[in-house]
């Protein structure tokens, strides 16, 4: 059923036709709104509980995919490739190509927020699929251009040594070589680019191996972690 609000009605439509899905796709359009609508909009109607259920849609939409295209790979690859897929930095990432930020109703209070935008994309991203999945109870409105994505992305992934997880595979690296744990030191810094806020120094038996920047702690510290990866693993 169409929403009571024509204007929101068709901006919902014109992102069903970004997909490339139909307009006459069974999407149950409230759920769509409620996708769309930041906890800072309404404490009561928002994005949150589909959040919840997109979580796990995305995790099976990654896992089917990686049956039908990659099943030569082995299990210990699918859960490398699919932590890189469903991080908030990857789902941000395809939501910033439908420029959803457009279709997210929220307050000012939290657009103003920089820190929080690739999070705040990541939810809605999540709660876009929820609304999706549960319009059909099936997978048929989300891996048609979803998948696309995946095959894109994948492709990145395996090309990597790391499989864009460098925390994880320094640390492999420093275990079979040192028998020890790299460790990190993070500072914040004060600074207009929320890029940037965070630097974070990682360390292997008094010396310094890399450097890094981000605009989390965990950014920070997988930036500085590429930097060793990359200067002393591959060598």
């Amino acid at each position: 059923m169409p929403l009571q609000y024509p204007q929101r009605q068709k901006q919902l439509e014109r992102l069903i036709e970004k997909l490339s899905l139909p307009r006459q796709s069974a999407v149950e359009w409230h759920l769509l709104d409620l996708a769309l609508t930041h906890p800072t909009v309404s404490p009561e109607e928002n994005y949150e509980q589909l959040e919840f259920v997109g979580d796990a849609v995305v995790r099976l939409a990654v896992a089917e995919f990686l049956m039908r295209h990659f099943s030569h790979l082995p299990v210990g690859e699918f859960s490398a490739i699919r932590s890189v897929l469903v991080s908030d930095r990857i789902l941000a990432r395809i939501a910033r190509e439908y420029t959803l930020d457009r279709y997210l109703l929220v307050a000012n209070s939290a657009v103003n927020d920089k820190l929080g935008e690739e999070s705040r994309l990541a939810e809605a991203f999540e709660a876009l699929l929820g609304a999706l999945y549960l319009s059909t109870h099936s997978m048929g409105l989300i891996h048609p251009w979803l998948d696309p994505h995946f095959h894109q992305l994948v492709d990145e992934i395996l090309t990597d040594p790391a499989r864009q997880n460098y925390k994880a595979a320094l640390q492999e690296w420093t275990q079979a070589h040192y028998k020890c744990l790299p460790e990190y030191k993070v500072r914040e810094v004060s600074s207009s680019d929320a890029e940037h806020r965070f630097i974070a120094e990682v360390w292997l038996k008094k010396q310094c191996l890399g450097v890094g920047q981000g605009r989390s702690i965990k950014a920070a510290e997988q930036a500085a972690a590429q930097v060793a990866f990359s200067t002393t693993c591959g060598k």
